[in-house]
C-alpha cells in the first residue's frame, strides 16, 4: 500500500492514488430543499467506498426540518452520513465547519456548501490534486483558467465578492499567496495541518480563517464553475458583510504589535465624538471644564465599542460587559490624570521642553493604557485551584 505522503505518479487515477480517508463537512442552515439532490450527486461522484473511504458530516444550524430530511435521504446513501444539529449557531457557518473539523479523524477534510453551487463531482478531484502535488490545501477557484463565477447572480454580488477578495489579499499577502479565491467555500485540506483549537471563525469565510491561522505549507488550486443555487435563498446579507469586515480586523490584529497599532488608530478616531460632544455642550451653555469631562466619555464609549468589535472580540466572554466597560472607562480617564504629572516630571527632572514632554507623556500613557487594557480588561480571570 502506498503511503499517503509519498511522491505519487501524476498519471495515476484518484482511486489508485488515495490510500487515506475523507470527511466531507457540509454546514447547513435551512437547506432542506437541497439535501436529497446533493446526496444523490455525491453518490454518483464519489468513487467506491473501498477505493476512497469517505464519510459525510452535516453540521446543521437550521430552524426548519433540514436534519430530518438529511436522516431520511441518508438511508439510501452508499457512504456513512451523519448530522450534528447545533442549538446555538456559535461562529455562524464557519463555526459549524470548525466543530465538524474537531470531530473528523480522517486524513483529508473537504468543505463545501449544501446549495449545489459547489459541484459535487469535483470532490474527488480536490483530494486527488492534493495527493498528486503534495499540497496541504487545495482550493476550488473561480478565478483561474477554467473557472467561472457564473452562478454569482447580479453585478452587485460580483462587485462585493471581488472587493472582498482584493481586501483580503491586500491585508494578508503572505498567508494568501497562491490562493486566487480566498472567498471560496469549497476546498480540501489535510487534517494534520489543522488545529481546531486555534480557529476563531466569524461568519462563513472559513477558508480565510484556515489559511491565515494554520498557514498550510503548500497550496494548490482546481478551477470550478460556480453554479446556480438549486433551491432556497442566498445567505449572503449586509449583516454577513459586516461580520466579514469584523473577521478581517480580528485576523489582522492577532499579534500584539498589530493590536497596539489598531488600538492607537481607534484612539485617534475617538477624537471625533469627543470634539463633537465638546462643541455641542459648550454651545448649549455649559462651562468648558465639565463639558470636557463629559465629552471625553463620548470618546471613551466610541473607543470601547470599536475595540470590543475589532480587537478583542474573542476575549469578551471572560468578563461581563458592564465589568469590561467600567474597567476600560477607569483606565481611559486615569490616562488624563497620569499625563500631567508625567509632563511635569519630564520638564523638571530631564529638562525637556513643554511640547516634547507632552509628546513623551502621550506615548508613555498610550503604551501603559494598551498594556493595562489587555491585562485588566480582556485577559481571562485567574481562578483558584
Amino acid at each position: 500500500m502506498r503511503s499517503l505522503h509519498a511522491p505519487i505518479d501524476p498519471d495515476l487515477t484518484l482511486a489508485q492514488a488515495v490510500t487515506g480517508s475523507v470527511t466531507l463537512i457540509i454546514p447547513t442552515f435551512n437547506e432542506a430543499g437541497n439535501i436529497t439532490e446533493l446526496l444523490r450527486r455525491l453518490a454518483d461522484a464519489l468513487p467506491d467506498p473501498e477505493q476512497l473511504p469517505c464519510e459525510v458530516l452535516f453540521v446543521d444550524d437550521s430552524t426548519d426540518d433540514t436534519p430530518a430530511v438529511i436522516e431520511k435521504a441518508a438511508a439510501d446513501h452508499p457512504f456513512p452520513v451523519s448530522v450534528l444539529h447545533r442549538e446555538t449557531a456559535a461562529g455562524g457557518l464557519g463555526g459549524a465547519v470548525v466543530e465538524g473539523i474537531g470531530r473528523a479523524d480522517t486524513d483529508w477534510i473537504v468543505v463545501m456548501d449544501a446549495d449545489l453551487q459547489h459541484p459535487p463531482h469535483l470532490v474527488p478531484e480536490l483530494v486527488g490534486e492534493g495527493i498528486r502535488t503534495g499540497a496541504d490545501l487545495v482550493v476550488a477557484s473561480r478565478y483561474i483558467s477554467g473557472g467561472s463565477r457564473a452562478g454569482l447572480a447580479g453585478s452587485y454580488r460580483i462587485a462585493v465578492s471581488r472587493a472582498a477578495t482584493w481586501l483580503a489579499k491586500g491585508l494578508f499577502p503572505r498567508a494568501l499567496r497562491g490562493i486566487s479565491d480566498p472567498m471560496s467555500g469549497f476546498f480540501a485540506m489535510r487534517r494534520r495541518v489543522v488545529t481546531a483549537e486555534t480557529l476563531k471563525p466569524l461568519g462563513y469565510k472559513i477558508l480565510l480563517e484556515l489559511a491565515v491561522r494554520c498557514r498550510p505549507r503548500k497550496v494548490a488550486e482546481v478551477p470550478f464553475v460556480f453554479q446556480d443555487r438549486y433551491s432556497g435563498e442566498s445567505k449572503s446579507t449586509a449583516r454577513e458583510g459586516l461580520r466579514f469586515l469584523a473577521h478581517l480586523a480580528s485576523l489582522r490584529s492577532a499579534t500584539p504589535l498589530a493590536r497596539m497599532i489598531g488600538f492607537g488608530l481607534i484612539g485617534l478616531s475617538g477624537f471625533v465624538p469627543n470634539l463633537a460632544g465638546l462643541w455641542l455642550l459648550t454651545h448649549a451653555g455649559m462651562h468648558y471644564l465639565p463639558a470636557e469631562i463629559i465629552a471625553n466619555q463620548a470618546g471613551v464609549l466610541w473607543n470601547f465599542l470599536l475595540i470590543e468589535t475589532l480587537l478583542f472580540r474573542d476575549r469578551r466572554r471572560h468578563r461581563h460587559w458592564a465589568d469590561r466597560i467600567g474597567r476600560f472607562a477607569l483606565l481611559a480617564n486615569a490616562d488624563l490624570l497620569l499625563r500631567i504629572p508625567l509632563i511635569a516630571l519630564f520638564v523638571t527632572q530631564f529638562g525637556t521642553g513643554a511640547l516634547t514632554a507632552t509628546g513623551l507623556a502621550l506615548v508613555t500613557t498610550f503604551v501603559l493604557r494598551f498594556a493595562a487594557t489587555e491585562a485588566l480588561v480582556y485577559l481571562p480571570r485567574h481562578t483558584r485551584s
